[in-house]
C-alpha cells in the first residue's frame, strides 16, 4: 500500500510541477543530404514554408553537419530569400564561423560528426505568406568536401 501511495505522490508532483514547463516550440526545420558528402556550388538546397502568425518574431538558423575532416573554420554562403509578394529573391552573403583556435568546433558533436545551428541575423517579424530560402556555398574549394547535411530552422520566439 505504501508503494502505491508513493507512486501517486510522485505522479502528482511530476504532473503539477513539471508539465507546465513543457511548452511546444513552433518551428520549421528541414535538412537535406549533400550528395556524396561533397557540396558542389551548383547544389543549392531550397526550403519552402508558410508564416501564418505575424504577432511574434522569428529567429532563423542555418543547420550544417560535417565530419572532422572538414578543412575550414568557417563557411561562406549566399542565402536567397523570396518572401510573399516578391518577384525576385534577396541575396544575403554570410561568413559563418564554425570553429576557433581556442574552442575548436562551435558545434555539438558525436564521434567525428559535428552539428552546427548558426543564427542568421537578429530575430525579426515576418509577413504572413509563403517564403522560399535557397542556400548556396560560395567557398573557393569546389566541391566543398566532408559536408553531410545543410538545412534551415525557423523558431517562433516566445
Amino acid at each position: 500500500m505504501g508503494l502505491k501511495l508513493l507512486h501517486l505522490v510522485l505522479v502528482t508532483f511530476l504532473t503539477s510541477y513539471l508539465l507546465p514547463y513543457c511548452t511546444t516550440i513552433d518551428l520549421y526545420e528541414k535538412t537535406v543530404t549533400v550528395p556524396h558528402h561533397a557540396w558542389e556550388s551548383s547544389f543549392r538546397p531550397s526550403f519552402d514554408f508558410e508564416i501564418k502568425d505575424t504577432t511574434t518574431p522569428y529567429q532563423l538558423f542555418l543547420i550544417l553537419r560535417h565530419n572532422e575532416k572538414y578543412n575550414f573554420n568557417n563557411i561562406y554562403v549566399n542565402v536567397y530569400v523570396k518572401g510573399p509578394g516578391q518577384d525576385t529573391a534577396q541575396k544575403i552573403q554570410e561568413n559563418l564561423v564554425l570553429a576557433t583556435n581556442e574552442k575548436g568546433w562551435l558545434a555539438s558533436g558525436m564521434d567525428d560528426i559535428y552539428d552546427h545551428r548558426i543564427q542568421l541575423g537578429p530575430e525579426q517579424s515576418l509577413k504572413a505568406g509563403k517564403y522560399n530560402f535557397i542556400i548556396e556555398q560560395i567557398m573557393r574549394e569546389n566541391p566543398l568536401n566532408n559536408v553531410l547535411n545543410v538545412g534551415l530552422r525557423i523558431e517562433k520566439k516566445q
